[in-house]
């Protein structure tokens, strides 16, 4: 016989992505929590941010409702009378049953009763037998310690597919399958860079537009021949993408954008879920704050792809652009800095909390603008470069 279908409330549900929305425990700690999987709950904050908008509706749609909710009361009224107070007590402690979540309905659940049978207690609280007996149980310790390993190979080693990280934890003392390297690395977000893009963050949706990339007049050759970048001006190449970043109980996920001019970061924003809505957030604040760039760079991620956010930089005029299938090196800048501050930041303070991790990062942003050196540009700081920049212009405008 199989399980029967668990079902939750609209109340449980919107409790729950508020819960994600807030930020303060990553996504599996979540899904650990509530015993739902993260698919689930990537699917209900999707429809809740979809449909957000209803609660807003006009007032003739409100009245409707409240004839409709007018009608059902007086219904249970008529059906209280004539079925009686025992009936109507019954019905209310149904639907209580039916608004508590699975933690809550296991915790009712009396080993000991000898009038009712658990899978008749079972029955009654719309729970499956087998979830009885069904505990989550936390990656273990070890584990654990690949993952992290995994994560510094490819951060050192972009290029690195799952051949080339089986290897490198086998030299490192690990045992592990290549199977499991893969699987691990589809909780990191990572991919190879051949032949598919190196992050999910890098995975297309087929019904989303790709635009060309329209950044190689940028690129110079130096005397040695290596490729560097160069843009003029502030405000003339932002780009975008995501990274993760790993905790004891899971990821979460940065999304920033940079100035390619300066290499200022002029937004960012910490999630526990990697979704378009993240990349139009960061956006919207990066524009609020600097205004608008001429091309704005990213990767061919469903993220950047996503009619959310093709349009916000359609809306304001800005030109877009999007990596190469396979080739990180075309956003580099971001690339860089995602390095920079996981070396000088994530992995030296081993983050215990969500709060925590989003205050570091804080500092170490406005440190890496405002206070620290950057080679690239002749050891100035990043901010002072750009609102040098700005500042120029304007003058050169007047």
């Amino acid at each position: 016989m199989s399980a029967k279908k668990k079902t939750y409330s609209a109340d449980f549900k919107a409790k729950v992505v508020l819960e994600i929305l807030s930020g303060d425990s990553t996504l599996n700690q979540i899904a650990s929590k509530y015993e739902i999987t993260p698919q689930s709950l990537l699917s209900w904050k999707k429809q809740f941010l979809e449909n957000a908008s209803q609660a807003f509706e006009s007032s003739k749609m409100s009245s409707e409702y409240k004839k409709e909710i007018d009608e059902l009361e007086r219904q249970n009224d008529q059906l209280a009378k004539t079925l009686g107070k025992v009936t109507v007590e019954r019905d209310w402690a149904v639907k209580k049953l039916e608004s508590l979540d699975l933690l809550s309905k296991k915790s009712l659940i009396d080993t000991q009763a000898q009038e009712l049978s658990l899978s008749k207690q079972c029955n009654i609280l719309g729970i499956s037998r087998a979830s009885l007996y069904y505990k989550p149980k936390p990656m273990s310790a070890y584990n654990l310690q690949i993952l992290h390993a995994m994560d510094q190979i490819y951060t050192d080693n972009s290029e690195y597919g799952y051949r080339y990280i089986h290897q490198e934890l086998l030299e490192k003392g690990f045992i592990i399958g290549k199977n499991r390297v893969l699987k691990y690395m589809n909780i990191l977000g990572i991919e190879a860079i051949f032949p598919k893009a190196k992050k999910l963050t890098s995975i297309k949706e087929p019904e989303h537009k790709i635009y060309p990339y329209l950044l190689g007049e940028y690129w110079r050759r130096k005397e040695d021949r290596t490729k560097s970048i160069y843009v003029p001006t502030p405000n003339e190449v932002w780009s975008g993408d995501i990274t993760y970043i790993r905790m004891n109980g899971g990821f979460m996920y940065l999304c920033s954008i940079i100035d390619w001019h300066s290499k200022a970061i002029l937004s960012y924003k910490i999630s526990n879920t990697m979704d378009a809505a993240l990349a139009v957030d960061v956006l919207e604040d990066a524009i609020s704050k600097y205004g608008k760039p001429k091309i704005f760079n990213s990767d061919q991620g469903s993220q950047y792809t996503s009619h959310q956010h093709t349009r916000l930089l359609e809306d304001n005029g800005i030109q877009i652009s999007m990596n190469g299938k396979g080739r990180s090196i075309d956003n580099i800048a971001i690339e860089r800095f995602f390095r920079t501050l996981k070396y000088g930041n994530i992995y030296i303070s081993d983050y215990k909390s969500i709060s925590e991790l989003k205050e570091g990062v804080k500092n170490y942003i406005h440190k890496y603008n405002f206070k620290r050196f950057h080679s690239a540009l002749n050891y100035q700081k990043p901010m002072n470069v750009y609102l040098g920049g700005i500042q120029k212009e304007v003058r050169n405008a007047a």
